[in-house]
């Protein structure tokens, strides 16, 4: 499976279907994969024995009337319930000792290793049938002729190790729904030789140390035993052939269960490239790979909670203020900007507050700012701050745009619009002024905001005041108009002058023409 497939299967093969589906279907699947994978491995590891012990090794040859009831009754026989007894009860302990996941419930500790355990439990409980078998035929065979004691036993050996291989390697991969839902306890203490190193090495053993030594068995045979150049070249071409073939699927199966999970991690990872950071991967595995993918997991909950963070910190202060106290976390002070600022204070906001239900009042209030952020937004302005039923618009500050007091003015007339259409109920004075003014952080090196500081502040918050008495309630200052496009200021008249509270500098007042 590839990683564009992780999708469809995220427990790494399509068959093995999906870690929420229902207990029931979870059972079947799980119930048929041992059965399949127990019955078939037995099957093809004695056909294999046989055509080895018969055929292939050299020494003497079974296929006489002195072996014929050994070979004719007895083999078979013990291999059908060998294969049947194994199956039924290596399926049967599997999910016997899987009740907690088939019940649908969180495991214990103890019920959390010994379904981690349980591929090499069911394996060594596989291969003590072999280990029977191995001490049946050799006891009947050797009593007919001992000379058959070194062939057999030797076969079987090999055999029934390559077998008990195959069978941890397809019972992992059955129970990997298993495993997934009890790492979804934690995970685990476990010994690294059961982990990736153990696979690989498991893969060299069975699919080349083995062969080998079978070989160099048959080998020191020959000498006691000789044999001819032809039986010799044969033995040596099969065993090459069972060899490249076992070695190969072997090697492909420990491969796939090492890669499956890496496939995993790298399907999650082109998912957070794509800003999916609610991406997350099930782990499956109890090896270090599973590690790997918990900490992808954890990685994406940090993230997840990072993003969080600049959501709730943008809306608080807003997103281009957030931006820039991101680049500029640690530094205090600011710099010189020439910036346009439009204040907007509620009218009545102290009756208001007596008379109406305190809920109604933050209600009112939300709907009221929503528009102003908005208004504020969409002229790429930014609300630098809220105070209690005012608010600071500043314009060419973080953010350096163009026209910074045309977008102010515009701003103003089209809020006033909104507010009147949509909050008949809310009355507002609007102020916009523009002017030279510091911007950065201001505080100390523990707690400090961004903001604007400046005259053209404090004559925005006096023309607001002052607008709450005039038709309209918007009015900007002279400066404003004169530094605006010349196709903002065509909407506005230039009135009286006048000098505003706390400042020793007329002010010439402009309105929006009607």
């Amino acid at each position: 499976m590839s990683a564009r497939n992780s999708r469809t299967a995220p427990l790494g093969s399509a068959i093995l279907g999906q870690p929420e589906e229902p207990v029931r279907r979870l059972r079947i699947r799980v119930q048929s994969l041992l059965t399949l994978s127990l019955a078939g491995t037995h099957i093809v590891g004695a056909l294999i024995a046989a055509t080895l012990i018969n055929v292939v090794i050299p020494g003497p040859s079974l296929l006489t009337s002195e072996f014929l009831i050994v070979i004719a009754v007895l083999a078979p026989a013990y291999v059908v319930v060998a294969i049947v007894v194994g199956t039924v009860l290596g399926t049967r302990y599997g999910v016997d000792h899987l009740a907690w996941a088939l019940d649908g419930r969180r495991p214990t500790a103890r019920e959390q290793r010994t379904a981690l355990n349980l591929p090499l439990r069911m394996t060594l409980q596989q291969g003590f049938l072999w280990v029977i078998g191995l001490v049946l035929f050799t006891t009947c065979l050797g009593i007919i002729d001992p000379d058959t004691i070194p062939k057999v036993s030797i076969t079987i050996l090999l055999a029934g190790t390559t077998v008990c291989g195959f069978v941890y390697l397809f019972t992992e991969f059955a129970l990997r729904p298993i495993a997934a839902r009890a790492l979804e306890a934690g995970a685990p203490r476990r010994h690294r030789l059961a982990g990736t190193t153990g696979r690989v090495m498991l893969a060299w053993v069975l699919g080349s140390s083995i062969p080998v030594i079978g070989l160099m068995l048959i080998a020191v045979f020959s000498f006691i035993r000789p044999v001819t150049p032809v039986r010799f070249a044969v033995t040596i071409l099969a065993l090459g052939s069972i060899t490249l073939l076992v070695g190969s699927l072997l090697l492909f199966l420990s491969v796939r269960s090492s890669i499956a999970p890496i496939e995993s991690v790298q399907y999650g990872m082109s998912q957070i490239e794509k800003g999916d950071l609610d991406t997350k991967i099930v782990v499956y595995d109890g090896t270090e790979l599973g590690e790997l993918q918990a900490g992808f997991n954890r990685m994406a909950d940090g993230l997840r909670e990072r993003e969080r963070i600049r959501e709730v910190f943008g809306r608080h202060v807003g997103r281009d203020v957030a931006a820039e106290a991101l680049e500029s976390a640690d530094i205090l002070g600011g710099e010189e900007r020439d910036v346009a600022v439009l204040f907007i204070d509620i009218v009545g906001s102290t009756a208001l507050a007596s008379e109406w239900p305190p809920v109604e009042v933050v209600a009112l209030l939300n709907r009221f700012f929503a528009v102003v952020v908005e208004e504020v937004h969409r002229a790429g302005g930014s609300v630098n701050k809220f105070e209690g039923d005012a608010a600071l618009a500043i314009f060419g500050a973080p953010l350096r745009v163009d026209d910074a007091s045309g977008r102010a003015l515009r701003t103003a007339r089209t809020m006033a619009h909104r507010l009147a259409a949509e909050i008949p109920e809310c009355r507002a004075g609007i102020g916009v002024a523009a002017g030279r003014a510091v911007a950065g952080n201001i505080g100390a090196a523990e707690r400090f905001e961004y903001t604007v500081i400046g005259d053209p502040v404090n004559e925005a918050a006096r023309l607001s005041d002052l607008a709450k008495t005039v038709p309209g309630y918007v009015l900007a200052s002279g400066r404003a108009l004169d530094t605006a496009a010349s196709d903002e200021a065509s909407e506005w008249t230039v009135q009286d002058e006048i000098t505003l509270r706390g400042r020793a500098e007329a002010t010439r007042l402009a309105v929006p023409a009607e």
